[in-house]
């Protein structure tokens, strides 16, 4: 992985250079380095999970451990987002089936 010396984002290569995903600046690929490289396949749309406040929880995974503080359901969508260093266990983002209540849980 290449990184942009002006703007510090991820550069892919194109057409015998570098470019910049962000900032668009461009250098020569050094082949060299660029053995070093191992190429992946493409995120798909499948592998990403919503974190955001307005995200549509509907279909996620689903948690039957759980207790709905407002109506008191016992199942609910759930996402999962790494809110704290790398050292620290992930936080869960909850949504009761039921009312529609979302919480969160540090575990």
């Amino acid at each position: 992985m290449q990184f942009c010396d002006d703007c510090g984002s991820m550069m892919k290569s194109r057409d015998g250079e570098m470019v910049c995903t962000s900032c668009g600046a461009s250098v020569e690929r050094d082949e060299d380095r660029a053995a070093q490289f191992v190429s992946t396949e493409a995120q798909s749309e499948d592998d990403v999970i919503e974190t955001e406040e307005g995200a549509n929880f509907e279909g996620k995974p689903t948690a039957d451990d759980v207790h709905c503080d407002e109506c008191g359901h016992t199942k609910a969508w759930y996402t999962i987002k790494q809110t704290g260093s790398a050292d620290e266990p992930p936080t869960r983002f909850f949504k009761c089936q039921e009312c529609g209540n979302r919480w969160r849980d540090y575990n």
